[in-house]
């Protein structure tokens, strides 16, 4: 008993960690949004889950199904970035080597990281609950609040998801491949095949748990005089309509014991996976794992007892003379324009690391664009695959500072908004290597709508990365918002279209307007300044 109270105790402490942080309070907003997203007007142009050309009433057992099962969607992948971080987050704050020190177990330690990941991804299901009473109350279909109908979808659809997910967030975290940005990708794509498979009547374990609920609106439906076969299939998922849906009513469905077993089989699978790291993790123990180049018992450059300044020039070694140096580093003076010199540097930082395979991806898809016939081809296949190359290096905009350490040094330069615009200057000339070769191949073809769309994806992509990076301090929203982003145009959806990916008949490009594209890259660029202005002034 005294150590399950101490792991709910540490569990608490992380929890309240977490959610101070600006990446829970986006998430946060983005699943309050999806909320209202998902119970539209009776007179709005979209809908999220539908029956063909049917819908239920909005009552609080199909408004707390359609809300929990937007949100399920969201939040096993959103959730995931930001619950991902509790390992390295205590590697890089030193709190892990406290920890090893500590009779805290191994499966202590990770049970609480699952715990705490478990009561934020909790807490947004908590809000998103509120926000479905809202709803409900606001339509005004029905006044009648049913707590018991309105939470029973979180409780057994969503929750035992969010459980998986927690568990999967630390799996991810422990395994060295897929412990950075690789792993926010495979994650991303496994989403895709759980958030589409998971809605198959044979998918394993129940899926997404959907199915109770198709089979049971199907049911209600025959019994008002629907024929739910003539009405239409089900849909689950952001919808255009063009003309209102025909409501029914439905109170809910009753699962059965094969359903109940199944979302406690995706619970016990969760739990497996959260205990399965115990095989290799070595919990920051220097004797167990890495070391990150240091001895155990000393700092990098000596071991214990070592001399605090040996082997560092210009330092006093333990046989020189009080006072006595050496010859002191030099930088030379660099003449020239010092713009210029800080955009060059901003692009030393931003492509530090980066492995020479990495340029050779870019470098083959510039000879390969040249074969695309006709030109406006290019900006279909190409210019999406070279636009997601380099996400994991956009995704350092805004954010390497605050992880190095070095605001507070970087504060007394003398003109701040200089280096972010130097900073964004970086992601920006990234963008225009990495998409080289489809812009080569629209000049050659005269597609003068490809480029100009290149052109203002060009002046998009690193001002996301900035906000987004300057918001949270923290690589995984960017990626979080932007593979979905480009994964919507990928797949045809006209309004996430940023690059003129997509075209009409006539050429022209069927996603957003170059003013609208400028307008918010304006704003998300004012936003970096300003909050970079807020913040000095507040330190």
């Amino acid at each position: 008993m005294t150590l399950l109270l101490r792991l709910l105790r540490l569990a608490a402490a992380d929890f309240r960690d977490r959610v101070r942080r600006p990446a829970y309070a986006a998430i946060l907003l983005a699943a309050v949004g999806l909320g209202y997203l998902a119970t539209p007007s009776r007179g709005s142009g979209w809908v999220v889950m539908q029956v063909g050309s049917y819908r239920g009433t909005y009552n609080s057992a199909y408004i707390g199904t359609v809300v929990a099962l937007a949100g399920t969607v969201w939040l096993l992948l959103g959730g995931f970035y930001v619950v991902r971080n509790g390992l390295s987050r205590d590697e890089s704050t030193g709190v892990g080597r406290l920890l090893a020190s500590t009779p805290l177990s191994n499966a202590g330690y990770l049970f609480s990281k699952f715990l705490s990941s478990v009561m934020v991804l909790s807490s947004m299901l908590g809000v998103l609950a509120l926000t479905a009473v809202v709803m409900q109350l606001a339509r005004g279909e029905s006044y009648a609040v049913n707590p018991l109908q309105l939470l029973a979808p979180f409780v057994l659809i969503a929750f035992p998801l969010m459980v998986l997910t927690a568990a999967a967030a630390l799996l991810f975290e422990a395994v060295p491949l897929l412990r950075a940005g690789l792993g926010n990708i495979v994650w991303f794509f496994v989403w895709a095949f759980v958030a589409i498979g998971g809605q198959s009547p044979n998918a394993p374990l129940g899926g997404i748990g959907v199915h109770p609920v198709v089979r049971s609106l199907g049911d209600a439906m025959r019994g008002q005089g629907i024929d739910p076969r003539q009405a239409g299939e089900f849909s689950l998922g952001l919808t255009l309509i063009d003309k209102p849906l025909t409501t029914f009513d439905w109170n809910g469905f009753a699962p059965d014991s094969a359903y109940l077993l199944g979302r406690l089989a995706v619970i016990a699978i969760a739990l497996a996976a959260t205990l399965l790291p115990l095989l290799w993790f070595p919990r920051f123990d220097p004797a167990r794992g890495r070391t990150n180049g240091t001895r155990a018992g000393g700092g990098a450059g000596g071991g214990a007892g070592g001399e605090a300044g040996a082997g560092v020039p210009g330092t006093p070694g333990p046989l020189s003379p009080a006072g006595t140096f050496g010859a002191l580093p030099t930088t030379n003076v660099a003449y020239g324009n010092p713009a210029l010199r800080l955009l060059h540097g901003e692009v030393r930082v931003l492509l530090q690391g980066v492995p020479r395979w990495w340029w050779a991806g870019v470098l083959l898809l510039t000879p390969v664009s040249q074969l695309v016939t006709p030109a406006s081809g290019v900006s279909r296949v190409l210019l999406p695959l070279a636009w997601i190359w380099p996400v994991l290096i956009w995704s350092r905009l805004g954010t390497q500072r605050h992880e190095a350490d070095v605001e507070s040094l970087l504060g007394a330069y003398p003109s701040a908004r200089r280096r972010v615009l130097a900073e964004w200057g970086a992601g920006f000339l990234l963008t225009a290597v990495a998409g080289i070769g489809p812009a080569v191949r629209m000049a050659t073809g005269e597609d003068g709508t490809g480029l100009t769309h290149w052109l203002l994806g060009a002046l998009f992509i690193p001002s996301l990365a900035l906000a987004l990076g300057t918001l949270s301090r923290t690589h995984r929203l960017f990626q979080a918002v932007y593979l979905p982003l480009w994964y919507g145009t990928v797949n045809g959806i006209a309004p996430l279209d940023f690059m003129g990916s997509l075209r009409l008949d006539d050429g022209t490009a069927a996603g957003m307007a170059p003013p609208v594209v400028l307008g918010i890259t304006a704003v998300m660029l004012a936003l970096v300044l300003g909050t970079g202005t807020a913040r000095r002034a507040a330190s």
